[in-house]
Order: structure tokens, then C-alpha cells, then sequence
């Protein structure tokens, strides 16, 4: 035993564990009593108070406005400390949604972490090219005939006036002549069909892009009444080029990217964790989350993994 205990050995093993044990009941002591209690702000917190102060306000604060903003900072880190220790964070459902929602930015985030390279691009846009087709462009002149004004009779006024404008350019003095004002505009340039569809109904945009350029046309009904149109240039809708495009091509890829990301994210999570529901009891009608379970996980009793 005294030479064992003489081994310097044993000396070293035996200092080593006193330090470490000293060390860990020390700190131990020490993050009891400080590190609850301490609010901690570095350099860089207040320069990104700083920042955002200038951000909102276009100038420096002033003295006293930066020590409101760093008490405002302080105050909320205390209450949010203060509502942990009550616990009130727990099945609190704005909480979850927050905290879901960050993880749905960190699962973003790895996926813009990367830029595209030209030739992705360009493979992904010929296999989604349908979603950046351009729409058909219509340019138009029409004369209004109201139906509040002439009843029953606008239709048939506006096929009398068709036959008396045959060959009659779109400007002509008498067209004008013949038609009743409009509320809004008499020509319409460079429309698409939703943008007509919204002015003047659904059905007469349908039918004005049937209707060849030069000439007067009608009568076509709106929901205001009736009109004769001269298409003056109609454009067809097209798939742009990758070069047109490709500021949106960019912008849908990553779109996309991040939805694959989270995604597969959410599946790696999603795997690790069996969720149980409630089974009714029988002849109970099954409900609405019942129906979505399969039936070996609804055979169970006491609850069955989603």
C-alpha cells in the first residue's frame, strides 16, 4: 500500500479528479447563480439595435432613444425568461405555430443556400415552360349600346348600326355617331383576357378573341349591354424565351427547391415520431381524422399511429 501510494501516478490520477470535480461543482454554482438571472447584450446586439433604429427612422438615435431601445430589448428578454418559469410556452398555440414556422425557414434556408447554375436553369425551364406562358394581347375599339337606355331594342340597334358601319374604319366620325356613351375607356390597347374579362365579363372576352382584326364585328354581349368591336391588332399567346424569362425561371426554381426541401425535411421528422388518435367506439361514426387513418392503424385499440 505505501508503495502504491507513493506511485506518482497515482498522485497525477488523483489531482486530475479533484481539479475536474472542483471544476464542475464551481461552474455548476456559478450558472445557478448567475446565469438565470444575467442579461447578457454583446457589442453586436447593440449595433443591430442600431441598425434597425436607422433603418426605420433614416438617421442615428439620439441618446436617449438608444437607451429606450436597449431597456425595450432588455425588457423583453425578461419577460420572455419569466414566462418559461411559469410555463407559459407550454400548449400554447401561437407558440407551436411560431416555432413550426421557424423551423419551416431553417428547412428554406438550406435550400436557397445554393445558387443555380445556367444549365439547371435552362433544363428546368423546358420542362416548365407552360407555367411562364405569355397570354394573347388585344387592342380594340367598340361602340356601346345600353340597354338601360333602349331596353329590348339594344341588340337590335346595334345590328342596324353593324350594317350601316360596313367597311367604315374603327375611327370614322359615324361610328361614333351611332353609339351610346361608356363609362370607361372606347379603346382598349394591349389587353390581356383576364384584363377584359374583369372590365367587361367573362363571356365577352371569350368571344372578342374569336373576332379577326379590321373590321367591325358584333353585336357581342357584356355586362353592360352590347357592343359592335374592331380588333384592331390581336396578338397570340406564346411560351417566352429562356432569355425573356429567366429572372422568373430563377425565382419559381427556388421556389420549388424550397418546397422540396421542406418537404423531405418535414418526412425525416415526421418519421421519427408515432402519432396516436383516439378510436371511437363501435358503431360510433368514425370522425373526420378517423377517416384519413389506414385501416390495420384503425383496427387498433386505445389509439392507432397515424
Amino acid at each position: 500500500m505505501k508503495r502504491l501510494l507513493s506511485e506518482p501516478l497515482l498522485h497525477f490520477l488523483l489531482l486530475g479528479v479533484a481539479l475536474f470535480t472542483g471544476y464542475a461543482y464551481f461552474q455548476q454554482g456559478h450558472e445557478r447563480a448567475v446565469s438565470p438571472r444575467e442579461v447578457r447584450l454583446t457589442l453586436d446586439d447593440l449595433a443591430q439595435l442600431e441598425m434597425l433604429f436607422e433603418s426605420q427612422w433614416r438617421r442615428p438615435p439620439t441618446p436617449e432613444e438608444f437607451a429606450a431601445l436597449v431597456e425595450n430589448r432588455i425588457r423583453e428578454d425578461i419577460l420572455y425568461r419569466e414566462a418559461l418559469a411559469l410555463g407559459l410556452d407550454k400548449e400554447d398555440t401561437i407558440v407551436k405555430r411560431r416555432m413550426a414556422q421557424k423551423m419551416k425557414f431553417l428547412a428554406d434556408d438550406v435550400a436557397a443556400a445554393r445558387e443555380p447554375t445556367n444549365e439547371e436553369l435552362r433544363a428546368w425551364f423546358e420542362d416548365h415552360g407552360d407555367q411562364f406562358a405569355l397570354p394573347p394581347r388585344i387592342s380594340f375599339r367598340h361602340l356601346y349600346f345600353s340597354a338601360d337606355r333602349r331596353g329590348g331594342k339594344a341588340r337590335d340597334d346595334a345590328t342596324t348600326a353593324l350594317a350601316r358601319l360596313a367597311g367604315e374604319p374603327q375611327d370614322s366620325d359615324l361610328a361614333a355617331s351611332l353609339a351610346d356613351p361608356f363609362m370607361f375607356q372606347d379603346y382598349y390597347a394591349d389587353s390581356t383576357p383576364g384584363e377584359i374579362a374583369r372590365e367587361f365579363g367573362p363571356e365577352f372576352a371569350q368571344a372578342i378573341q374569336k373576332l379577326a382584326p379590321g373590321a367591325w364585328q358584333g353585336p357581342v354581349k357584356s355586362g353592360f349591354g352590347w357592343h359592335l368591336i374592331f380588333v384592331d391588332t390581336s396578338i397570340p399567346g406564346r411560351i417566352p424565351t429562356f432569355e425573356e424569362a429567366e429572372l422568373d425561371v430563377r425565382t419559381a426554381w427556388l421556389g420549388e427547391q424550397k418546397a422540396n426541401a421542406w418537404q423531405k425535411a418535414y418526412a425525416e421528422m415526421r418519421s421519427k415520431y408515432t402519432v396516436l388518435l383516439p378510436v371511437p367506439p363501435d358503431g360510433a361514426t368514425p370522425s373526420a381524422s378517423e377517416t384519413v387513418r389506414s385501416p390495420d392503424a384503425r383496427a387498433r385499440d386505445g389509439g392507432a399511429p397515424l
